[in-house]
């Protein structure tokens, strides 16, 4: 990894292990811009960044389902909390359907933090933990934290018929409370962890299915649809490209 792009990621407490999967940082100290490529991996983003030519911003990237090629501007310092999909309704309380492969800009005042907070992470890490917990509700749908949870669990490998039956949940009724939050079906949600638990293995220099697909030929065109490239490809991660991929290498 360039020395001038440095990146850290620390899971949440227990209390918040539903709702929240990391509160990390990234920089870029170069005085060029880092490309990189943003990989579908099920999370939703809140990112407050600054660059050396832009101000203090507050953005929320929501689901994506197909790879993005992104440029990091040259002095940028960036902290993000990473969300699981409760998170938007227990924690956010405003539906993503309007931004899947998208963002959009919050008040740069959000959860009162400024400028100021880029300063220290542990102080950020310390201050987004505790907003977070004032703002969440206290009693979750339990058909609907045991959904995310078996999702997870199964690397997104448990069809909509087990998952439905698992949790005592109408299909069509999962179907469209994720089409109304998130903008996708649950499938497609779950094609999404299936691809990231793939990541894993390709890290570790697997290059051959380890989960459901069916068989070599539909893992590779798996892969390259979620990453835009072959799998051999994506394991040599020239230019660590790839971050999520270089995040899991330092695993």
């Amino acid at each position: 990894m360039d020395n001038s792009f440095n990146y850290k990621f620390i899971q949440p407490d227990k209390s918040l292990a539903d709702f929240v999967e990391s509160i990390g940082m990234f920089q870029n100290q170069s005085n060029e811009a880092k490309e990189v490529v943003v990989l579908p991996d099920g999370r939703i983003d809140l990112f407050f960044w600054q660059t050396a030519s832009q101000p203090f911003q507050v953005i929320l990237v929501g689901l994506e389902t197909e790879p993005e090629q992104r440029s990091i501007p040259p002095h940028t310092c960036t902290f993000v909390i990473s969300f699981k999909p409760l998170a938007v309704e227990y924690i956010l309380r405003t539906p993503i359907d309007d931004i899947l492969n998208s963002a959009k800009d919050f008040p740069n005042n959000f959860w009162d933090f400024n400028v100021d907070d880029l300063e220290d992470f542990d102080a950020f890490y310390q201050k987004a933990s505790q907003k977070i917990k004032e703002l969440l509700y206290k009693d979750p749908d339990e058909r609907k934290r045991k959904l995310f949870e078996l999702i997870y669990s199964s690397n997104g490998e448990m069809n909509v018929k087990e998952l439905s039956e698992s949790v005592f949940w109408n299909s069509r009724q999962i179907n469209r409370y994720f089409n109304q939050q998130f903008g996708l079906s649950l499938k497609a949600y779950c094609k999404i962890l299936r691809f990231r638990a793939s990541l894993e293995h390709i890290a570790q220099g697997k290059l051959f299915p380890e989960l459901n697909f069916a068989d070599q030929n539909h893992f590779i065109k798996e892969i390259k649809k979620f990453s835009g490239v072959v799998p051999k490809e994506l394991s040599k991660n020239k230019n660590d490209r790839f971050v999520l991929l270089s995040v899991l290498k330092q695993k």
